[in-house]
């Protein structure tokens, strides 16, 4: 027998070209990415623990931020292992999907679920010296790779930089050539997003946060150049690894060049959700923190009579005394 001749996406991916993206394909379609599904299953698991320890104890931990880290994972193991990870060696605008939900998306779901802080209040402290998980998790918060990696500039730079450098560079192909360059790419896209939005709102200890005013023009310098990576692809006359997505050998879809253009636009357009909501959640805590301050002033007056303000008003009198002895 002759040997059946493999076509060009076989040749490319191993595995044959996927049929026709239809819309109930986008539910029914899945290729378990089984690490990102364990590291999954783990995160889930030892978050509810800490959630059950506190609970046990009767201390309070809002039922918002555990919906949140379980969806934020669950959407993980969705982008990972469904239709996103069955179509996006073969559409360009596929891999721009499940980029934006990795480095945007994905984080502004777990880092409202505070697993550090969590994890120090779960994690029962040691009293002989010795160091265990919550003192180590301490240690290394506040260890000098973590002052810099949380530094907002830092994670910014790593989050916006990160889109030129990889389509731009041979990281791309490394990525769709070799599993461990996807592996990579997907921790890498999935780290600097978390760090970033944990600059911005996050509620677990970092060494310094910029003041809200700060996180605002910093976040809209991001929106900026996230806005123009997008447009730099839409406007590409080539396409990027065309003996990647120009060999599939598809009959169905857009042609490449149309795909890139579309990819391009979802990283403009689509991708800038995300970073709107950002913008909101940091003005609604800009906003709550102002109040919390007022009322501490309040507080403050009320314990001591406003003995600050009558202070003032006794060295305002004085002085108009002091003056009024002068001229006469």
């Amino acid at each position: 027998l002759i040997p059946e001749t493999p076509t060009p996406a076989e040749r490319l991916t191993d595995a044959p070209l996927p049929p026709e993206l239809t819309l109930d394909r986008w539910l029914t379609s899945w290729n378990i990415d089984l690490l990102w599904a364990i590291v999954a299953g783990f995160a889930i698991f030892f978050y509810l623990v800490g959630v059950w320890r506190l609970r046990r104890r009767g201390d309070a931990w809002p039922v918002y931020r555990t919906i949140m880290w379980v969806a934020g994972w669950l959407l993980l193991v969705w982008v990972t292992g469904g239709v996103i990870n069955v179509y996006q060696d073969y559409l360009f605008s596929m891999h721009m999907v499940g980029h934006m939900l990795l480095t945007m998306a994905i984080p502004l779901l777990l880092v409202p679920g505070a697993p550090i802080t969590l994890a120090a209040r779960a994690i029962h402290k040691r009293d002989d010296g010795t160091r265990g998980g919550r003192e180590w998790l301490l240690w290394a918060v506040h260890s000098p790779v973590a002052r810099v990696l949380t530094n907002p500039f830092v994670a910014a730079g790593l989050f916006v930089g990160s889109l030129w450098v990889f389509y731009y560079t041979e990281l791309f192909r490394w990525s769709l050539y070799d599993h461990l360059g996807h592996e990579w790419m997907i921790a890498h896209f999935l780290i600097t997003g978390y760090l970033f939005v944990m600059s911005l709102i996050g509620i677990d200890p970092v060494p310094y946060r910029l003041p809200y005013p700060g996180r605002l023009l910093l976040l809209i310098g991001v929106m900026a150049m996230h806005a123009f990576f997008g447009i730099a692809i839409m406007m590409q006359e080539g396409l990027m690894i065309a003996e990647w997505f120009g060999a599939m050998g598809r009959t169905w879809g857009a042609t490449p060049l149309e795909d890139q253009y579309t990819g391009g636009g979802i990283a403009w357009s689509i991708g800038e959700i995300p970073t709107l909501i950002l913008a909101i959640t940091v003005a609604i805590q800009w906003s709550r923190s102002d109040d919390r301050e007022t009322k501490r002033r309040d507080r403050h007056a009320d314990r001591t009579g406003d003995a600050e303000l009558e202070a003032y008003n006794a060295r305002l009198a004085a002085l108009a005394e002091r003056d009024a002895r002068t001229r006469g």
